[in-house]
């Protein structure tokens, strides 16, 4: 499933394509099932919201080397709640084909 959002400077395309969901598994540890269900609870590393992020910008056809570029500069050393966001909401389209439910709260148990 396709999730599209404003990111960085521009409205962006993020798909995690069955392939990338095998290199979202590989790069985090983590079986999908889990990550969908623990990062929008707030339980999840850094480096899971960089990988959802990178991977799908790639999956929406993003250049591997423009989304590594685009995560460095608008996920890695910033605030986390507009990542966490992000994240979850790509993670939602993908578990249940629509858009998350409100993340406007950062996560209470993180």
């Amino acid at each position: 499933m396709t999730h599209v959002a404003f990111f960085g400077d521009a409205e962006r395309t993020f798909t995690l394509t069955p392939e990338l969901v095998v290199e979202l598994e590989r790069k985090t540890g983590t079986g999908i099932g889990t990550l969908c269900q623990r990062v929008p609870e707030g339980h999840f590393k850094h480096a899971d919201l960089v990988e959802i992020i990178r991977l799908s910008l790639v999956g929406g056809g993003t250049s591997p080397d423009e989304a590594k570029s685009l995560v460095d500069a608008y996920v890695a050393g910033r605030p986390l709640l507009d990542s966490y966001k992000l994240a979850a909401a790509i993670l939602a389209r993908l578990w249940a084909g629509e858009p998350a439910p409100d993340t406007q709260d950062a996560p209470t148990n993180g």
